[in-house]
């Protein structure tokens, strides 16, 4: 087989790798009832005039299931944290007894687990497309090999890899999609 397909086979996995990557970030932000410091990181807050994460001007802890603690490093900083987060809307009301502030995770009700199983699903259809375009993508590039001179049994080869691939990694985002199912319905 050619080194240019070998290439394109070698990009396709690192391709759906971040796929997946991005996969596990969107489902990690996904609250399944447990506290999780990943619930503040996509939240910024203005810190001398610039956006800043969270997690960038204070400690962010989980002291417990339940709860999820985020101590500023400077004081000044506990109220534009606290509208950072009421201005996201993550459907938790931040506390803030003037040192720390905290968010306690409500438990969910069966219909809001199921909201958020179907939710996790369509991360997953997402990902599965992605994969899907990067594998169409990838075995175009090997057909325009194959009108450069690659060979018909090395052009079905390299596509059947690439398929293999693809299936790898579907399969991958189908478990992370059943492990979410299995977290977020554990009572």
């Amino acid at each position: 087989m050619s080194e240019a397909s070998e290439e394109i086979i070698s990009d396709t996995s690192k391709l759906m790798k971040k796929a997946i990557d991005h996969l596990e970030v969107e489902v990690s932000k996904i609250r399944a009832g447990k506290a999780s410091p990943q619930i503040v990181d996509s939240i910024v807050v203005e810190y001398y005039g610039n956006p800043t994460p969270i997690n960038q001007v204070a400690n962010v802890t989980v002291p417990d299931a339940r709860t999820v603690s985020i101590q500023p490093w400077e004081k000044n900083m506990l109220a534009p944290i606290e509208r950072a987060i009421m201005a996201a809307n993550i459907g938790i009301t931040p506390q803030n007894d003037g040192n720390i502030i905290r968010l306690f995770m409500p438990p969910l009700t069966e219909e809001r687990r199921k909201e958020l199983v179907k939710k996790v699903f369509g991360e997953g259809e997402h990902g599965k497309i992605a994969i899907r375009n990067i594998r169409r993508d990838q075995i175009e590039h090997i057909k325009k090999l194959q009108k450069d001179g690659l060979s018909e049994d090395a052009t079905k080869d390299a596509e059947g890899r690439i398929q293999s691939i693809t299936d790898k990694y579907i399969t991958l985002i189908d478990q992370h999609c059943k492990d979410k199912e299995k977290e977020i319905m554990t009572v």
